[in-house]
């Protein structure tokens, strides 16, 4: 599919910072959370309580019967496009080839009775596929498939214009489904696959208008990418990719191994707000290597317990976060509903640490120490021009690499009980910071240059917030952690009009 392999910015040798004294955590990392009970918070619950279909089949509506295999099709190839189909109550199922799929023709509809599954059996790969457009599934449970890694069930290939509601679809390898251009993801019920509740990637173009709202997305990454695949960064609820314009709201995504949403390598104009994102083994959200965004309004808890812990015990001294924006910020130039990234009125509460602003100062167009290969910025179309010398003038020194900047926190919640979290150290903190850049010899973000405008020169702010808790702060590079007088006084001064009560507890 040509996905790359993990674009993850932890520092790494020969990138690596500096790893400083042990972990102060008691605990050894606890095993996978048992899932999360529903939230007191008005959020989707689409997996306990999911949509009936339609009981009879609507008028006009070719109808599919679950006791012939292959029926539902052998009837898609037999009719026209723009038809709908109803799935009668029952187990359905496809050939027996691994390959045998549904290949929807434009317009078509797929409505499934309740009680009505379709059914891989462990043996076919995919569910829907094709490249028809405007195709719209809903009240269908999918489940059983075994998608190669980082491919799709439903819309195995990625085509436009397609709308997935009231869908279960679940207990499948790879992705429950991927994602086109003006998808609509509404009230589904994506749980329990072997790699991502959904892909959203598409081999060639960009992903525009994606809508995901009112799912539920729990459990994902069933199959544990990331130790089949050490630095894969293959994992978690949702992956986007390329995605120019998605509106992710009110979802309830939970209990997934990895992060719970991941957006990697040039997503722009982002307005992720009312989800409610809780008890994900890592990472609530991911922001990397992208543009432009609103994340507002969520309700953000206990996150990254089992992959923070992990890397403390292990001695890492890196401010592993909850919201985390790796190269990432917002940029006038590039066109989006805002300019910058804003993050306001949400609230994090008991999360291993909380927001991290991170540069990878080795990390840039044409650097072997890119992990997103062969990707440049959405600023520069030839990735052969970030070179020497002219890399190293305007504009080209600016446009290279992916910057974390215009990154405006206000108006947030921080909250955070130690003895919840079960930790004593390093799950207390907030950060921006790069490291010391080294690589390679013809880079000129060489020294602490790009450590240096990250923290007090590419306008990135924390003001006007709350915090309850034991809080420290992380400043230039992961040796510098300050108390909330040095993070608010000179020369960092974050945090203006904000206020502090120490003590544990909410």
């Amino acid at each position: 599919m040509g996905i790359k392999g993990r674009h993850w910015a932890w520092p790494a040798a020969p990138l690596a910072l500096a790893m400083l004294a042990a972990t102060g955590c008691e605990s050894t990392p606890s095993p996978r959370p048992k899932p999360t009970a529903a939230p007191s918070a008005s959020v989707a619950r689409v997996c306990a309580e999911p949509a009936a279909g339609p009981a009879k089949a609507p008028a006009g509506a070719v109808t599919v019967d679950p006791a012939v295999a292959g029926d539902l099709a052998a009837k898609t190839e037999d009719n026209p496009p723009h038809t709908t189909f109803w799935l009668r109550p029952g187990k359905h199922r496809l050939d027996r080839n691994r390959y045998s799929q549904v290949i929807p023709k434009e317009g078509n509809s797929y409505l499934g009775a309740p009680g009505a599954v379709l059914d891989g059996r462990k043996t076919n790969q995919y569910a829907f596929g094709g490249n028809a457009a405007d195709v719209t599934i809903r009240y269908l449970t999918v489940q059983g498939f075994v998608a190669p890694h980082d491919e799709g069930v439903v819309n195995h290939d990625s085509a436009d214009g397609w709308v997935i509601e009231h869908a279960t679809i679940q207990n499948n390898s790879g992705a429950a489904l991927m994602a086109g251009a003006r998808q609509e993801v509404r009230a589904n019920c994506l749980r329990d696959n072997g790699q991502y509740g959904m892909n959203a990637y598409k081999a060639t173009g960009r992903i525009t208008g994606l809508v995901v709202e009112g799912n539920e997305i729990v459990g994902n990454n069933r199959d544990d990418w990331e130790k089949r695949r050490p630095g894969c960064g293959c994992t978690g609820g949702v992956k986007f990719w390329a995605v120019d314009g998605a509106d992710v709201r009110g979802n309830w995504v939970h209990d997934n191994r990895g992060a719970g949403l991941w957006a990697d390598t040039n997503n722009n104009d982002f307005l992720i707000e009312d989800n409610v994102i809780e008890a994900n083994e890592g990472a609530a959200l991911i922001y990397e290597t992208s543009y432009n965004a609103v994340i507002r309004k969520n309700r953000i808890r206990r996150n990254n317990w089992v992959e923070g812990r992990t890397y403390a015990d292990r001695g890492d001294n890196f401010p592993f976060a909850t919201i985390y924006l790796s190269e990432s910020g917002g940029e006038p130039r590039i066109r989006a509903r805002t300019d910058k990234i804003e993050i306001y009125r949400n609230v994090l509460e008991n999360n291993w640490s909380g927001i991290t602003l991170w540069e990878n100062a080795d990390r840039f167009c044409n650097s072997p120490a890119n992990t997103s290969s062969g990707d440049c910025t959405l600023l520069v179309k030839k990735i052969d021009r970030c070179a020497q010398p002219a890399i190293a003038a305007a504009p080209l020194y600016a446009d290279c690499r992916w910057k974390t900047q215009r990154v405006d926190i206000h108006g947030n919640r921080f909250v955070l009980d130690k003895s919840v979290v079960d930790c004593t150290v390093r799950c207390d903190r907030m950060a921006v910071l790069a490291n010391y850049g080294t690589y390679p010899d013809w880079s000129p973000y060489k020294g602490e240059r790009v450590a240096e405008a990250i923290t007090r020169k590419q306008h990135n702010s924390w003001h006007d917030n709350v915090y309850v808790g034991p809080w420290k702060f992380v400043a230039h590079d992961p040796s510098r952690v300050l108390d909330s007088l040095q993070w608010q006084g000179a020369p960092y001064r974050q945090d203006a009009d904000s206020t502090f009560r120490a003590r544990d507890g909410g």
